[in-house]
């Protein structure tokens, strides 16, 4: 098995820049993060609601856990790969939907959909992605679809017309949204959405040069200026306007009777994600959906949530047989391992692939997967 995890190793950061091969553990992307990016784009990605209890819970949590390893046990056939939805899969995780990607990354979308495809593992494009869902379903057949959905049949009809004539199969609603989070820190930051020119933002570009020749100015004189492209079936707002607003059209009165219209018509695999409750979760099953995510939305939306692993083996408990994929807060393959322990089918993994992008394209996602796949098989050879 040595051969195989110096595959998954240092040896997978070839091809990208020379930064990669210092980024030894999914935490080194952050910091090297910070130092690329403009302050105001950090601080949307790495930001969260309030005073940041629920994202520090969720990553807190796995301390909670502890492993008892057994020994003497034959180990050599050991395999990470795992069967969800009805397909297979070279690993466990998964990349998590992430919006607003393409300002942190030169088509970061496309970048992160490519390297997960390269490693047979799914990946989820963010509603509030900026890119074409069309073009990320071309670069990277079998990528689920994300959704934030409103309160409104005729709207989510042909959003959901539209991904399923670009070919998407599975489908994620995220119901933790009805109305937008506190975060304070996107203010503190100088960040909206969309972005509003101004001497600071200028100022906060302009100290990155690193950034703007890898990010904005491709970006700009390829693509033109980036929009809201999927959080309906038309194209939304401009990500840089002073005028123009985001189209947040009401949530708050989205509810099952809408997941069961959307069950009706999205003939593939049917996802919700940012459950917590095992009665919700009991709910979404006799609903007819097929897998649900167990996630306080990476701590974006509601201060002081329950942690996500706290949570899990209540809701497995109440799925049944239907799986249950955890998210926010993995950090390592032990992470991992412990989410499947306590009944996880799956886990997903946003921040730090986002960053990979930002520091490597896709040389830095393939990275940070790999990473995270040599400390899976590592654990599972210990455990």
């Amino acid at each position: 098995m040595a051969d195989k995890t110096n595959m998954w190793g240092p040896a997978a950061a070839e091809g990208g820049p020379s930064i990669l091969k210092r980024l030894l553990s999914l935490k080194d992307f952050e910091p090297a993060a910070r130092r690329f990016l403009p302050r105001p784009i950090f601080g949307y990605v790495s930001g969260a609601a309030e005073d940041g209890r629920s994202k520090a819970l969720a990553e807190q949590a796995f301390d909670d856990w502890a492993f008892l390893p057994r020994v003497l046990k034959n180990v050599s056939q050991r395999t990470q790969a795992t069967t969800l939805l009805g397909r297979d899969y070279a690993g466990p995780f998964g990349i998590a939907p992430m919006g607003l990607s393409a300002i942190s990354a030169y088509r970061a979308d496309i970048v992160m959909a490519r390297a997960a495809a390269a490693a047979d593992i799914p990946f989820i494009l963010s509603g509030s992605s900026l890119i074409r869902l069309e073009d990320v379903a071309e670069a990277a057949p079998g990528s689920w679809f994300q959704a934030y959905l409103p309160g409104e049949i005729a709207r989510i009809d042909a959003l959901l017309d539209r991904a399923e004539a670009a070919g998407y199969e599975t489908l994620v609603v995220t119901v933790d949204v009805p109305v937008g989070g506190n975060r304070e820190n996107l203010t503190r930051a100088g960040f909206s959405s969309p972005l509003k020119p101004s001497l600071r933002l200028a100022w906060d570009g302009a100290i990155r040069p690193r950034w703007i020749a890898q990010v904005m100015l491709p970006t700009l004189l390829r693509h033109g200026m980036p929009h809201f492209e999927n959080s309906f079936a038309e194209r939304g707002a401009p990500i840089l306007s002073s005028k123009v607003e985001r189209d947040f059209s009401a949530r708050d009165h989205f509810d099952w009777s809408h997941i069961a219209h959307i069950r009706r018509r999205w003939k593939g695999p049917l996802v919700l994600k940012g459950l917590i409750r095992a009665d919700d979760t009991a709910k979404a099953r006799a609903e007819g959906v097929d897998a649900v995510v167990v996630s306080n939305h990476a701590g974006r939306q509601m201060d002081g949530m329950l942690a996500p692993l706290h949570a899990l083996p209540a809701v497995a408990e109440a799925a049944g047989d239907m799986p249950v994929i955890l998210d926010s807060g993995v950090r390592r393959g032990a992470d991992v391992l412990k989410a499947l322990a306590l009944g996880a089918s799956f886990v997903l993994v946003g921040r730090p692939m986002l960053y990979g992008a930002a520091l490597g394209g896709q040389p830095g996602v393939a990275h940070a997967i790999a990473i995270l796949k040599g400390e899976i098989d590592r654990g599972l050879a210990l455990l």
